[in-house]
């Protein structure tokens, strides 16, 4: 794919496309924009129109260092804007938030909380600060990126029917009675997606272990917690209110991710949801505002942060928010991840799972429209990859959840996912290090021929390993065959024996809560990746600092 922006040269009619994409938000804009940049004929489809509310809104590294690594790949240089917070606030947007950390706070209800009950994990500040993401101008960006670069916008129209051919492709009509016609369709429309619902694909019930629910809106006056009488007794490295803060409990976490929390902001709200193991508080017949207000009663320390703050939307309840898919890819369709799959909010791997669809998805569909090999066979990884991603963030939530009944399992398990999103990234950075030195895009094949779709680190045995162990012993709490203090033993003593991460992080130790990677600890990570780091570890870690340095002083120029 050495020249990607070149355009076929077979005439197509024109009702007739390469591509229909159902959705235009993340997935569908940045989809469609990448495969109209690089010529590929793209029908963008939705029965909405922008701007339009949504959440999903706090990145993490990972989703930033994949959306430059799309933009350098697929040679968009508008989405690299999109990779940083520096980047968004000067030429995206000033309506979205700064992310500095990721925080939690652990509450017992009818209990003081504990000041030392608390986990953090600081985004190095001196390589990328992330964002909170103020998903109306976003999507928006997006989709007038992809139209820009030639897709075809259908806005405000819904699908009524859809039919696939396996050797020509799909007809799509509308409600309306138009029909178009495309060689192959991608589906980023979510839940209620047609394809799902034409093909029989949900999987009922679903194998996700995660029981959850949510109700989220909106809102202004939300108050900073580090100002609160419990916030000031806490000694986290870095503010709560810089970056996205879950307040965690028994059953369930909250989650506050602020708009306004730098001075540049021109956005006074705040994204707030509680989402809640529908077995623990069932949904019963009080709307979701009554519903928070009372939880509130129930936790006065998480209270005092909304105190006279107010919805400025009406407030959105859910059912049960996991749902799957038996399938994901078929003869000339594939759904994305959002309609593939949803296990829940926390960690914010949503939006990291749809830019590894975009990026596994894009150079097939390009691919395809040049060659006219549509085949099964060639998009059938996607059905590996999205699946491992389903199952691989259902674990850590399933286990998140179980953790939240006990303060000491729940420091362990935390453990779990720092190391996920920490080693997820350096996988990543190192990827794009050798890319962006040679040029050579098979350094990303090379990378789907993993034999654990999914894992953020597919190279390790003992990180896999560590995952299901979390989830093994989740399941045994949960079962009441071992206590959660001594399945947090175990979880921690073996990520202390571990040979996937430097031991001078100490993060086998209990009283590790927070973690920020000073320059210090960078150093003895350097001197561990090359002097005792495994052999398929070792040089990725080196690669990620040289560039994640590398793309440091790019920023400063």
């Amino acid at each position: 794919m050495s020249d990607l922006s070149r355009k076929d040269s077979k005439h197509k009619p024109s009702d007739q496309y390469d591509v229909a994409i159902l959705g235009s938000g993340m997935a569908g804009g940045m989809l469609g924009a990448v495969l109209a940049r690089n010529g590929v004929k793209v029908l963008l489809l939705d029965a909405g129109t922008h701007p339009r509310f949504a959440v999903g809104e706090s990145t993490i590294p990972y989703t930033s260092g994949m959306t430059r690594l799309i933009a350098d790949r697929y040679q968009v240089p508008e989405l690299k804007a999109l990779s940083s917070f520096k980047g968004i606030r000067k030429e995206v947007s000033r309506n979205c938030g700064q992310k500095q950390n990721f925080g939690f706070v652990y509450h017992r209800e009818g209990r003081p909380q504990n000041p030392a009950e608390v986990n953090q994990l600081v985004v190095p500040s001196a390589i990328r600060t992330e964002t909170h993401l103020f998903r109306q101008d976003i999507d928006a960006y997006l989709f007038h990126l992809a139209v820009k670069y030639g897709a075809v916008p259908q806005l405000a129209t819904r699908i009524a029917d859809i039919e696939i051919d396996p050797d020509s492709g799909a007809v799509l009509r509308t409600e309306a009675g138009k029909e178009f016609r495309a060689s192959y369709v991608v589906d980023g429309s979510g839940f209620r997606s047609p394809l799902a619902e034409k093909f029989g694909l949900r999987e009922t019930p679903t194998r996700a272990r995660t029981h959850s629910r949510s109700l989220f809106t909106h809102m202004v006056g939300v108050r900073p917690y580090d100002r609160s009488p419990n916030g000031r007794r806490h000694k986290q490295p870095n503010p709560w209110h810089n970056g996205t803060l879950h307040h965690v409990f028994d059953g369930g976490w909250l989650w506050v991710i602020p708009f306004d929390n730098h001075e540049d902001s021109l956005n006074p709200l705040c994204s707030v949801g509680l989402t809640l193991d529908p077995r623990v508080f069932p949904k019963g017949e009080a709307t979701a505002e009554q519903e928070f207000d009372d939880f509130l009663k129930r936790f006065p320390e998480i209270a005092w942060q909304f105190d006279g703050a107010k919805a400025v939307r009406p407030w959105v309840s859910t059912g049960r928010l996991q749902y799957s898919a038996k399938q994901v890819v078929g003869e000339r369709f594939c759904l994305t991840s959002h309609a593939a799959g949803f296990i829940d909010a926390l960690y914010s791997r949503g939006l990291t799972n749809t830019m590894e669809l975009v990026n596994a998805l894009g150079w097939r569909l390009i691919a395809a429209s040049r060659d006219g090999d549509w085949s099964l066979e060639r998009f059938s990884y996607l059905e590996n990859l999205q699946q491992g991603l389903f199952d691989f963030h259902d674990n850590i939530v399933y286990s998140s959840f179980v953790g939240f009944r006990d303060y000491e399992l729940w420091n362990a398990v935390n453990r779990t996912w720092m190391l996920g999103t920490m080693l997820g990234n350096v996988m990543l950075e190192d990827a794009y290090y050798r890319f962006d030195t040679t040029g050579d895009t098979q350094v990303f094949l090379d990378l789907e021929q993993s034999k654990h779709p999914g894992s953020p680190l597919p190279v390790s045995p003992g990180f896999n390993e560590m995952g299901i162990l979390t989830r093994d012993l989740c399941e045994s709490v949960e079962a009441g065959t071992i206590s959660p203090g001594d399945a947090a033993k175990k979880i921690l003593r073996h990520i202390e024996q571990a040979d996937f991460i430097s031991p001078s992080f100490r993060l086998g130790n209990e009283s590790t809560r927070c973690f920020a990677m000073s320059p210090g600890k960078m150093a003895m990570n350097a001197v561990w990746s090359r002097r005792e780091a495994p052999p398929e570890i070792g040089p990725r870690m080196i690669n990620a600092s040289k560039g994640l340095v590398r793309t440091r002083l790019r920023d400063l120029r």
